[in-house]
C-alpha cells in the first residue's frame, strides 16, 4: 500500500514536472529580426550575440531569429512593420529613418564626427540617450546605438583624391536629402536606390560608384564591380537597434533588464569587430585588385571646405540649437 502511495506521489509529481516544463515552452516568445545587409556582415554577426545573450539569461525563453539580406523588407520597411507590430525588432542605419524623425538628421552631417570613440561617447552619452527616447513618441523602443563605420566612396571611374575627381560621377546613395545635397555640393551626380540594387547597378554601369562603411564594401564583394576606393569618411553611420514599444511594454522589468544588458554586449561586439577588421579588410580589398586611396590632410580639407554649406542649408530642418548641442558634446568627448 505505502509502495503504491509513493509510485502514486512520484507520478503526480512527474505529471507537474511535465506540465511545468511545457508551461515556460509554451511561453517561448519568437523575436523576429530584419536585418538589412548579409548574414557573414559584422552587424549580423553581433545581431546574433545578443541573441545569443538574450536566450541564456533568460533561460531560453526568447527565440531572437535573424532574417538577414532584407528578407523581410528594406530598412523603412522594416521599421514601419516594427512600429505597426507587425514585427519585434529591426537594426537600420539611422539615415533612412529621417522621414520618420527629423532629429536623426544630425547625423548625416558630413565630416561631423572626427573619429569613431568620438562618435561613441557622443551616442553612449547623454546627448544619444536623448534621441533614443525621442523614438517612443513613434511606437519605437530604441535600445541603442550600433555601428555600421564611417561611409567611404568606391567607383569604377578612376582613382578620387579631390572633389574635382568626383565631378559628374553617377554615386548611389540613400534616400536622404543632406547625403543628395553633400554630394551635389562636391560635384557628383547622386543617385537614390535601395542597397538590395546596388551590385547589379554597378554590375551594368547604371551607375559609377557607391558609398558605404568597408565592412560592406568587403563583405558585399563590391570588389568584384567596383575599380577605386576613397577612405573619404565624410559621415559616421550608426545604426539604431530598435523594438516596437507596445512590445517592450509588456516585457517584465527583469526581462527589460536583460535585454538592455544583452544589446550593450552586442553593440561593443560589433565595434570590436570592426576595429579588428578594418585593416584587413583593407588589405583584403587590395590584394582583390582594387585601388585603395588614403587622403592626405590637406586633400581630405578639400572635402570638407566644399560640404560646408550643407550645414547652413540644413539648419532650419534640423534645427540649428540641436547642431550647437552636438558640436558641443563632440568638442567635450574629443578632449
Amino acid at each position: 500500500m505505502r509502495k503504491s502511495v509513493f509510485v502514486g506521489v512520484l507520478v503526480l509529481a512527474l505529471i507537474v514536472a511535465l506540465s511545468a516544463v511545457s508551461a515556460i515552452a509554451g511561453e517561448k516568445k519568437v523575436i523576429k529580426v530584419s536585418i538589412g545587409v548579409n548574414d557573414v556582415h559584422p552587424l549580423t554577426v553581433s545581431m546574433k550575440k545578443f541573441g545569443e545573450v538574450v536566450a541564456s539569461r533568460t533561460g531560453g525563453r526568447y527565440d531572437v531569429q535573424l532574417y538577414p539580406n532584407a528578407q523581410l523588407g528594406d530598412d523603412v520597411r522594416a521599421t514601419e512593420a516594427v512600429r505597426a507590430g507587425q514585427l519585434e525588432m529591426t537594426p537600420p542605419t539611422t539615415s533612412p529613418l529621417t522621414g520618420l524623425s527629423k532629429e536623426l538628421a544630425v547625423f548625416d552631417l558630413p565630416f561631423l564626427f572626427p573619429d569613431a570613440p568620438t562618435a561613441w561617447k557622443v551616442l553612449d552619452g547623454p546627448f544619444g540617450q536623448r534621441m533614443l527616447d525621442g523614438m517612443a513618441a513613434k511606437n519605437l523602443k530604441a535600445l541603442g546605438f550600433w555601428e555600421n563605420g564611417f561611409r567611404q566612396l568606391s567607383n569604377s571611374v578612376r582613382e578620387v583624391k579631390s572633389p574635382a575627381d568626383v565631378k559628374g560621377m553617377k554615386v548611389r546613395t540613400m534616400e536622404n536629402a543632406i547625403h543628395l545635397a553633400a554630394w551635389r555640393a562636391l560635384g557628383a551626380n547622386p543617385t537614390p536606390m535601395p542597397f538590395s540594387e546596388v551590385f547589379t547597378a554597378l554590375q551594368q554601369k547604371t551607375i559609377d560608384g557607391q558609398e558605404n562603411a568597408i565592412n560592406t564594401i568587403y563583405l558585399q564583394k563590391l570588389y568584384e564591380v567596383q575599380k577605386f576606393t576613397t577612405l573619404t569618411g565624410h559621415i559616421y553611420s550608426p545604426f539604431i537597434v530598435l523594438m516596437n514599444q507596445k512590445l517592450w511594454e509588456s516585457l517584465p522589468q527583469e526581462d527589460q533588464k536583460i535585454f538592455m544588458e544583452a544589446n550593450v554586449i552586442g553593440r561593443d561586439f560589433l565595434r570590436q569587430l570592426n576595429k579588428d577588421s578594418a585593416e584587413t579588410q583593407i588589405a583584403a580589398l587590395r590584394q582583390a585588385g582594387m585601388t585603395v586611396t588614403e587622403l592626405t590632410p590637406a586633400q581630405l580639407k578639400l572635402f570638407q571646405d566644399a560640404v560646408q554649406p550643407v550645414y547652413k542649408q540644413f539648419e532650419d530642418r534640423i534645427g540649428k540649437q540641436l547642431i550647437e548641442e552636438i558640436r558641443a558634446e563632440i568638442q567635450k568627448a574629443s578632449k
